[in-house]
């Protein structure tokens, strides 16, 4: 009877262990700023020289360990996104969606913060004609101090390699210039949510009359998965500029769902410090080229981007 009942034992801890490793992601290492990041494939690093006494731009190394100050902040006009805020010299500062600012709050440590590095709070004044006492701090991890605008912690992009650059807009749906006051650079970022139904689902599914029933986010658009990633173990083969045309899909409760399943129904953690939703393990996207609701324009982009069935599964039918 005890050997039974031992075997018994034996066989639903190793059920138990394996649902609660099913992603993969369960066994996978802390990064540095103490997220679960699994086995996902690391971010690219930018390949730019370092951002220090040579004025150029951001890199690895010493100069991403010593952050430049900001000194005199100043207000840039661009075509595509107003007034923009930034440093002394020209470079655009940004804000992370994941941060919060009442109270104010940075969630970009570790490898994150060598893609973004952060601009100190010492040295710093406020851009001529903007009001200087949005002009704040906020003590890091480390217990370094960051500037703040209006209570949003401010970032530079490894990637913006010269004054005036916005290369960092968008990316991961996440990352957004800096308007002066604080607010996101881009036209009507703050105010897009207001357009959405009150109701709407986290995910819900949408019939397309080609495609059949495909996963769509609450603003009604389709959501896509990435044939290079992987579910078991969880990885990621979209970073950096990959994710200015496929921003990942935010973090979405499971009591907003509708006609979706919920198996594998996890938040990936990825290494860039990105948070993303994902449907049976598998990470997923909406499309830039998609410009409004009902939009299937990624659809068989590269033979590698398909929309998603409520099953999780991919939605071979090419329009």
């Amino acid at each position: 009877m005890n050997t039974w009942r031992n075997a018994s034992l034996a066989v639903t801890a190793a059920a138990l262990l394996t649902l609660t490793t099913a992603c993969g992601q369960e066994q996978g290492t802390a990064s540095p700023n103490g997220q679960s990041v699994g086995n996902a494939a690391p971010a690219q690093q930018p390949a730019e020289s370092g951002y220090g006494s040579n004025g150029g731009g951001y890199g690895s190394g010493a100069d991403v360990a010593a952050p430049k100050a900001a000194g005199q902040l100043a207000v840039q006009d661009s075509k595509k996104l107003g007034k923009v805020l930034t440093d002394s010299e020209g470079f655009t500062l940004y804000r992370f969606d994941k941060d919060t600012a009442k109270p104010p709050k940075s969630n970009c440590d570790g490898d994150c913060a060598k893609i973004w590095p952060v601009v100190p709070a010492g040295d710093v004044t406020a851009a001529a004609g903007t009001d200087a006492s949005l002009l704040g701090e906020v003590v890091r991890t480390d217990g370094s101090k960051q500037l703040t605008v209006d209570g949003w912690p401010m970032y530079r992009y490894a990637k913006d390699t010269a004054p005036g650059q916005t290369e960092g807009q968008g990316v991961g749906g996440t990352w957004f210039a800096s308007a002066p006051d604080g607010k996101k650079a881009a036209a009507n970022a703050d105010g897009a949510a207001a357009t959405e139904p009150a109701d709407a689902a986290g995910l819900s599914v949408r019939k397309d009359p080609e495609l059949g029933d495909i996963v769509v986010d609450k603003r009604g658009m389709t959501v896509y998965r990435f044939t290079q990633d992987s579910a078991w173990p969880m990885k990621t083969a979209c970073a950096g500029d990959c994710l200015k045309k496929w921003p990942v899909v935010a973090p979405v409760s499971k009591n907003s769902v509708e006609g979706v399943t919920k198996k594998g129904f996890v938040t990936f953690d990825r290494p860039d410090g990105i948070k993303q939703q994902t449907i049976d393990c598998w990470p997923i996207y909406t499309f830039a080229g998609d410009e409004k609701p009902g939009d299937v324009n990624g659809q068989g982009v590269g033979g590698t981007w398909f929309a998603v069935s409520p099953d999780s599964k991919l939605v071979k039918t090419t329009k």
